[in-house]
Order: structure tokens, then C-alpha cells, then sequence
């Protein structure tokens, strides 16, 4: 069980997610960091932060998410450090304070080779710098913490805030005339603010289930069909043409297929987990 009123710590909370999560937990008991704040990297300096202040319950939103700038090997020390190291040393402070830990993860540690929901025992195979981190940075903090440890994947990401995919469409859509989007991967976009409602309901429920779990919204979409409905839920008129993966190289192997089963996590904590379309209009209006 929970205690009623934690002192909840936020990390990595300009992001998306963090930033959303304030929102959800308001008028709780809350520390919300970022970089600028506290270098996570700097595990001397994660200690010291740790010897200040006495946390019940960490979330880990920091990461390194920069999908194909991580494939750069100027970039795989940091993509380690942030993903792994960072989260391994939470974990460790974590365990000294007697905290508990919920870390967020990615749907990119699977391969994408599935034919159905990947569900939360099935076999990791991750196929970018990115995805092998964050499952490093799993691994560290379950074994560390044990049953303290509860590890959500989730996955494709987006809401007002920072940079993602839906701003991305909605910016050249104002740009072009003809947008050529990625058709043949399938996974479910998110909206931040539904994942950081269900964390938070986590949290108030008082019931604590260590382990991993996977949220997403409902539905299945490729990029493309994302891109069509932001567009349309926006009122912007441009043009979208299907495209393979082949036709637009990138970096870093992405999933062809990453839908996450969430049977899991709804049976555990009841929480909600809406439709992708439904959870892009309420976001489009925020936009707007």
C-alpha cells in the first residue's frame, strides 16, 4: 500500500510527459526537475540531491529520446548514460530512502516482428541504441528495486507540449502542400496527458504492484493514418500520400508492428486507456 499524501518526485519534467504528469498530480505533494535542475548523469550530485530531501515515490520521465541521433557514436555515451546509468542510480537512491520507482519505458524494445499485442513477458528484442538502452535502464532499475520497481511502456508519444509527431504534421502541413508519411508501421499513438492520468490514479489509489506494464490508448494506426487524422481533427487541408519504410531511410530500425497489450495494467489498477482518435481530438483542441 501507498501512504496517503507521498512526497512525489518528478524528473525529466519539462518533457511531455512530465510536463502533463504536474498537470495530473496537482495539488499533491510535488518536486518536479528537469536538467537545468539536476544533472542525472552526476551520480554525486544525484546523492547529494537524494540527502536533502526524503521522496516516497520517484517517476522517471527523463530520457534520452532522440531515436536517431542516438545511432551517432558521438551520441551512444550520453543515450547510455541518460537511459541506463541514470535510472540504475535513481534506483540506488531509491532503495537507501525505502522509495519506490515508476520508470517509463518504450514499446521500441521489442523487435516489431508480433502478430498480436505484445504483452509484458514477452521477449525484448530491441533494435536501435535507443530501444537497448531503455531496456538496460528496465532491467537496472527491477533488480535493483524488485517489487519497489514498476516499469510502464508506452509508446508513439505525443501532446501540446514539446516536440512530437502531431506538431511535426501540423507544422508542415502549413508548409507543403503534399505531406508523404510512413504507412506500413502500426503501433497505437498516445496522448501524454491519458498516460499521466493513469500514473496518477495509480499513485492516489494506494495500490502498489511492483513489475512491468504497458499503456497506450485503444486502437491501431500507422503513421500515416495518424497524420490524416490530425490534419483533419486540426482543419488543415493538405494533401497525405502513403509511403513504405524503404522510401524514407532513417537511422535507427523502428518497429513495424509495437501495439502494447494493456490487460495488464487496467485489471491492476483499473485505469482508463481511451481511444487513440478519441485522445487526439481533446488534444487537438488544447492546440487550438
Amino acid at each position: 500500500m501507498l501512504m496517503n499524501n507521498p512526497l512525489i518526485l518528478i524528473t525529466g519534467a519539462a518533457g511531455q510527459l512530465g510536463t502533463e504528469l504536474q498537470t495530473a498530480l496537482r495539488g499533491r505533494d510535488v518536486v518536479a526537475i528537469d536538467a537545468a535542475d539536476l544533472d542525472l548523469t552526476d551520480d554525486a550530485a544525484v546523492a547529494a540531491f537524494f540527502a536533502k530531501h526524503r521522496f516516497d515515490i520517484v517517476v522517471n520521465c527523463a530520457a534520452f529520446t532522440a531515436v536517431d541521433a542516438a545511432e551517432a557514436p558521438a551520441n551512444r555515451d550520453i543515450c547510455e548514460a541518460i537511459n541506463h546509468h541514470a535510472v540504475a542510480t535513481l534506483a540506488e537512491c531509491c532503495k537507501v530512502q525505502g522509495a519506490r520507482l515508476v520508470h517509463i519505458s518504450t514499446d521500441y524494445v521489442f523487435d516489431g516482428n508480433a502478430y498480436r499485442p505484445y504483452r509484458e513477458d514477452d521477449t525484448p528484442g530491441p533494435q536501435s541504441v535507443y530501444g537497448s538502452t531503455k531496456l538496460a535502464g528496465e532491467r537496472a532499475a527491477l533488480s535493483i528495486l524488485c517489487d519497489d520497481a514498476m516499469v510502464i511502456r508506452t509508446g508513439w508519444l505525443y501532446s501540446p507540449h514539446g516536440n512530437n509527431f502531431v506538431k511535426t504534421m501540423l507544422r508542415l502541413a502549413m508548409e507543403r502542400d503534399e505531406l508523404h508519411v510512413v504507412v506500413d508501421q502500426v503501433g497505437t499513438p498516445t496522448s501524454a496527458a491519458t498516460l499521466a492520468a493513469a500514473i496518477a490514479a495509480i499513485i492516489q489509489c494506494g495500490l502498489w504492484q511492483g513489475g512491468i506494464y504497458h499503456y497506450s490508448n485503444e486502437g491501431v494506426a500507422s503513421w500515416y493514418d495518424l497524420a490524416v487524422a490530425t490534419l483533419e481533427a486540426a482543419g488543415r487541408r493538405c494533401h497525405v500520400t502513403p509511403i513504405a519504410t524503404a522510401e524514407f531511410p532513417t537511422a535507427a530500425a523502428r518497429p513495424s508492428y509495437s501495439v502494447l497489450d494493456k490487460h495488464k495494467i487496467r485489471d491492476t489498477f483499473g485505469v482508463e486507456t481511451p481511444h487513440w482518435h478519441a485522445a487526439l481530438v481533446d488534444v487537438m483542441k488544447a492546440v487550438r
